[in-house]
């Protein structure tokens, strides 16, 4: 999705977007069959994929033609190989692998969206089970995982570049999930020690993970809930995709609480999609609405609320950015 809208001026074009859902569903299907996996240098006839991927066939040729249309897929004499893009960030263990994120929407946000009438109705999530469930199943606790890894592989690199983490010595991601973020940050800064903060269920990922970036002597996880457990202090505490789970309140109390977080000199970094006029606006009003159907009481919301938030909390110097193609970049210092 680009941001921009499609042309709804004529019945072709409003059949077109009535019908967008179905070309995402192709993606995800792949992404769940493991298809670009298996066709990762080593192309293959739609014979050969039936039999690896255990298909009946019928229908095989058009879903392989449809991928190939949308640019996933390439023809190779009477065979198929992964397109560029779908080889670098769709293929198992490519450490730009961003398949997590398609399969828990797959899971969790096409069923929701199904019910989107019901959730305008009543005001009540529509995603099945809660997030005790998701904790409760290491299967989909992975899942949901690997679904942050897909988003944070994206923004790390964006974040390192738009805010200048030297001269700090302490960072910390409050509910950075098994530290994805916070270790590329880390190994981009020698000098800097990082601590997660998320819930106790999250350190057994975390040990593995650090284990496997080789930061197991910079990195700390600290288990809790940050509504009841006070928050380890640091010289920067970052606040990423946090924000838009909760209702206006509770945005408030987090703001303030990780404001209190940060030490003398320091910083508080908030990023989201949140919902300000510009090219974007598609893509964040859509993330928005994930956020009515899968939680309480969560949405994105405009910068300017939680700059009135970070001001009520103490923070003078605010200054935010756009990060990325999608997401706000909100810095706050006290002066």
């Amino acid at each position: 999705m680009t941001g921009i809208a499609p042309d709804v001026t004529t019945p072709t074009g409003l059949i077109r977007l009535c019908n967008a859902f179905c070309e995402a569903k192709a993606l995800l299907t792949a992404v769940e069959l493991d298809l670009f996996t298996v066709l990762h240098d080593n192309p293959a006839t739609e014979e050969e994929l039936r039999e690896r991927l255990g298909l009946h066939g019928r229908g095989l040729r058009d879903f392989l033609h449809l991928l190939t249309a949308l640019g996933l897929l390439e023809r190779q004499g009477d065979g198929f190989r992964n397109a560029a893009g779908a080889d670098q960030y769709l293929v198992r263990e490519q450490p730009t692998y961003i398949g997590g994120f398609m399969r828990r929407t797959n899971d969790n946000l096409y069923p929701a969206w199904g019910k989107l009438s019901e959730a305008l109705r009543t005001g009540e999530p529509q995603a099945k089970g809660d997030f005790q469930d998701v904790l409760r199943d290491p299967k989909i606790l992975g899942r949901f995982i690997h679904m942050m890894d897909a988003l944070t592989q994206v923004l790390g690199p964006q974040l390192i570049e738009a805010f200048d983490f030297s001269g700090h010595a302490t960072l910390l991601d409050v509910g950075g999930c098994r530290g994805n973020l916070a270790g590329q940050i880390t190994k981009a800064h020698p000098d800097l020690t990082g601590t997660v903060f998320d819930l106790p269920q999250m350190e057994p990922f975390f040990d593995e993970h650090m284990a496997g970036l080789g930061l197991t002597e910079r990195m700390s996880f600290h288990g809790g809930d940050f509504f009841k457990d006070p928050l380890p202090r640091a010289d920067v505490v970052v606040l990423g995709h946090v924000l838009h789970d909760y209702d206006e309140e509770s945005r408030r109390f987090l703001v303030e609480k990780a404001g209190a977080a940060v030490k003398p000199g320091g910083a508080l970094v908030i990023y989201d999609r949140m919902l300000d006029e510009g090219p974007a606006l598609i893509e964040n009003l859509v993330i928005s609405l994930d956020m009515m159907l899968v939680t309480e009481g969560g949405s994105e919301y405009p910068v300017e609320e939680v700059r009135q938030h970070a001001a009520a909390a103490g923070f003078t110097a605010l200054e935010h950015r756009p990060l990325g193609d999608f997401d706000t970049l909100l810095v706050c210092r006290r002066g």
